[in-house]
């Protein structure tokens, strides 16, 4: 019985650490992952940003982190959906935190 009371003990303490998830920095994300394509700030592309000034993007002040990921999960125009093999949904969120509320999102 006490072996079971340790093991017991030992799993309660050991289980927090285990628990614990990283906290994902959304625009380092963005710069390892999406930056290549959309630019430092985010919200131009490459062949797009010489056609169209500003971006259509950047004019947007209701952007919201669900329709970031939502779109980019999709894709949307020429953006090819990005799949959760090469973000995760928790990487998504995170660089969607970090956009929407760049442009002005609540």
């Amino acid at each position: 019985m006490s072996r079971l009371l340790i093991a017991a003990a030992l799993s309660l303490a050991a289980g927090p650490a285990f628990a614990q998830t990283p906290v994902l920095d959304g625009k380092a994300l963005f710069h390892d992952r999406c930056e290549m394509c959309h630019g430092p700030g985010g919200m131009g592309t490459g062949l797009l940003a010489r056609r169209v000034q500003p971006a259509e993007l950047a004019k947007r002040t209701n952007l919201n982190p669900d329709y970031v990921f939502q779109y980019a999960r999709r894709g949307l125009g020429n953006m090819p959906p990005v799949t959760p093999g090469e973000v995760s949904d928790a990487e998504l969120r995170a660089i969607a935190a970090y956009l929407a509320p760049a442009r002005g999102a609540k």
